[in-house]
């Protein structure tokens, strides 16, 4: 038989073959979950590597303080944002996570607890006895009428003495905003330029620099055990891996969805906005708060297309959310991609912003329209995409899935009240 028939031969052979035969079969719930706590093994795994190489840069800074090693560690700290920013995807669907979060990323904080603030701050909170109590000057202090020893300045303490002392949520004293603190200090520049500007001799010459030394080191030790411990929820025998079975692909989508609207579009973003008040912002000592939304609405992507890359560039993925909703309905797949891909776009556009023209506590500030345009573009895709995962949830029929509202989205009237 010549080429020509062969060829001929391979064009029937082609066309005989049935279109289901050649299309990709959806993925089991089991694959899907099983690639989607991979994706939560990478990411806190990441998030472990860089909280411990921002460990190594605070212990520089503590055995010899400088600009240098002062500049270091803040460089340390906003790398350890990023892969830790990206996980938050799978806060809301996880019990797990969800009670275990508050020890590495509650905000807003009392800074007054830890250390020494600046007078516009104020000497009392009608809410809070413990919002000046600066435990770095007092290695005596008393919490709900008993006086507790801070003498040494330990992870036990600020665990279990002092986060959320008197059962203040804004008493943090643990995580990454704590430690934010500690290495930049206050922000006194309202909506104007320019982050806070801790001098290195807090850790030298500085009145209790030596105190001051030991909080941050035990706060960074604290936040690697943290880590350590979410890492191992989610290894082949860990809890958090072996709970998702149970509330299934409901997992995946509340943490989406509550990420989406709730937590990011409402509280961290349009409430700030609404308020055009600066001490709203994530992270709002160092000014990195473009970077943690950014990497938020990375993180849902990711969990969607189930697909991380890692720190390292390798790349983390498998069998999706999205390859689920593909087989049930493509426009709809189609349609939650575009409007994932359009909030990480509107996302970058605010970044680049804070980047090259103002801060994002600038661009929340009353006044300023083109800047309060810009956050509110980014939180209109957040709400967005929320419209289309409640698609997805209808689709797939799952009734246990609750997303997480706020009232600076659908009560705004509230938030002045």
């Amino acid at each position: 038989m010549g080429r020509r028939s062969l060829r001929g031969l391979a064009l029937v052979l082609a066309l005989s073959v049935s279109p289901v035969a050649v299309m990709a079969e959806a993925p089991s719930e089991e694959a899907v979950l099983q690639n989607y706590a991979d994706l939560a093994l990478a990411g806190y795994e990441d998030a472990l590597s860089t909280a411990k190489a921002l460990e190594a840069a605070v212990d520089a800074l503590i055995a010899k303080p400088s600009e240098e090693t002062l500049a270091a560690a803040r460089s340390a700290w906003k790398a350890a944002r990023i892969p830790y920013q990206q996980t938050e995807a799978f806060r809301f669907g996880n019990p797990i996570v969800d009670e275990w979060e508050g020890k590495v990323n509650a905000w807003p904080l009392d800074e007054g607890l830890i250390d020494y603030v600046d007078a516009s701050y104020g000497t009392e909170s009608d809410s809070n006895a413990l919002y000046v109590a600066n435990v770095i000057a007092n290695p005596k202090i008393t919490i709900d009428g008993t006086e507790v020893d801070a003498t040494n300045i330990t992870p036990e303490l600020l665990q279990n003495e002092l986060q959320e002392a008197a059962g203040v949520e804004s008493n943090v004293a643990t995580g990454y905003h704590a430690i934010e603190f500690l290495l930049w200090g206050q922000d006194l520049n309202g909506t104007g330029p320019g982050a806070g500007n801790r001098p290195y001799t807090d850790y030298s010459t500085a009145e209790h620099a030596d105190r001051r030394g030991a909080y941050l080191k035990a706060a960074t030790t604290l936040l690697v055990s943290d880590l350590e411990e979410m890492v191992g929820n989610w290894t082949a025998d860990g809890a958090a891996r072996k709970a998702l079975p149970e509330r299934g692909l409901s997992a995946i989508l509340t943490g989406m969805g509550s990420l989406s609207f709730g937590e990011l579009a409402g509280e961290r973003m349009k409430l700030g906005l609404l308020l055009h008040d600066p001490e709203e912002e994530h992270d709002c000592f160092s000014d990195n708060t473009h970077v943690s939304h950014l990497e938020d609405a990375v993180g849902i992507q990711n969990v969607y297309l189930g697909r991380y890359v890692r720190v390292d560039g390798s790349v983390v993925e498998g069998p999706s959310i999205s390859a689920v909703i593909a087989d049930k309905d493509a426009a709809l797949d189609t349609e939650i991609k575009d409007l994932l891909a359009d909030t990480v776009a509107k996302m970058n556009v605010m970044a680049k912003r804070a980047e090259t023209v103002e801060a994002y506590d600038q661009q929340i500030a009353e006044g300023n329209t083109e800047g309060n345009a810009v956050v509110q573009a980014a939180i209109d895709g957040l709400i967005a995409q929320t419209r289309g995962i409640e698609r997805a949830v209808a689709l797939l029929d799952l009734a246990d899935v609750t997303i997480e509202d706020s009232d600076s989205l659908s009560h705004p009237d509230a938030v002045f009240e």
